[in-house]
């Protein structure tokens, strides 16, 4: 894959942003190799994501900064600019659930997600010989209503220790403090084994049985203080009928859970989500 810049932009909409935005990169002889924009009409907000070649540009990350720092601030943007060629550094968290971990694992182990898993962190021991297989640090971290502050704290300190990117809820079991939300907002993940708003909180297979539901699904999203009311990432759903019990929905459901949540993590690390107030754009 060609090393690319990747350069995100979301600020009031206007005239003349893509016309600036293009004419700086081509004073650079900036080549860009995909562009996406939106324009929400109802917010009156701009998104815009370039990927652009790094060989076509005559300097490193924080010159471009510097470089395109007038423009920003002349359209009042919110930006950053990556570099594909430095994967994003990524921590799972996990129960006793194996499904969305082990898949994840495997897309990594196959080179199909551009990351780096730093380490794996679960308030159970059970997946520890999976993790370890694939060389991947595994910290066990129980949780119960006695050491909640210490077990997050020791949670917190690895995140900032392995400097993470972003944190994956792959199936963890724990509500997390709103500290830690707060602290870390717009870099934790996670998937929801239904399709939200609906049948959140416990049991939503059940609670969809219990309705003759016909569609059921998966929401990952990030997550925030208000749970289950985060930003929407990415969702999907498949058909089920009456003849489908409770365990046939479950099974169908775990598939579609894996993959929302790779799509949705691949999104992320490729810098192709921008979030504005509780919403996102995703340049897929």
């Amino acid at each position: 894959m060609e090393h690319t810049y990747r350069l995100v932009i979301s600020c009031p909409d206007r005239v003349g942003i893509v016309a600036k935005v293009s004419n700086f990169l081509q004073t650079y002889n900036g080549w860009i190799t995909e562009a996406s924009h939106h324009s929400d009409t109802y917010t009156d907000w701009f998104f815009m994501r370039h990927e652009i070649k790094a060989k076509s540009i005559p300097f490193g990350l924080e010159q471009f900064r510097a470089a395109f720092a007038p423009i920003a601030e002349e359209f009042d943007m919110r930006w950053h600019i990556a570099d594909s060629a430095q994967p994003k550094k990524v921590i799972l968290m996990c129960s006793k659930e194996s499904h969305c971990v082990a898949d994840l694992l495997y897309r990594w182990h196959s080179n199909d997600i551009n990351a780096e898993i730093a380490a794996v962190i679960s308030n159970h021991d059970d997946l520890r010989r999976m993790v370890e297989w694939h060389d991947i640090p595994y910290h066990h971290i129980p949780v119960s209503k006695d050491n909640r502050e210490e077990a997050f704290a020791h949670i917190d300190e690895l995140i900032e220790g392995y400097e993470a990117d972003v944190v994956v809820l792959a199936r963890y079991m724990q509500i997390l403090p709103a500290e830690l939300c707060a602290k870390h907002a717009g870099k934790v993940i996670n998937i929801h084994h239904s399709f939200l708003p609906s049948f959140a909180g416990a049991k939503p297979y059940h609670q969809a049985y219990t309705r003759g539901v016909k569609l059921i699904g998966a929401t990952c999203h990030y997550v925030t203080q208000d749970l289950d009311e985060g930003p929407i990432i990415e969702q999907d759903v498949i058909r089920i009928n009456h003849s489908d019990s409770i365990q046939d929905i479950v099974r169908l459901g775990k598939d579609v859970e894996k993959n929302v949540l790779a799509r949705g993590l691949r999104s992320h690390i490729e810098d192709r989500v921008i979030t504005h107030e509780n919403k996102t754009v995703v340049f897929n």
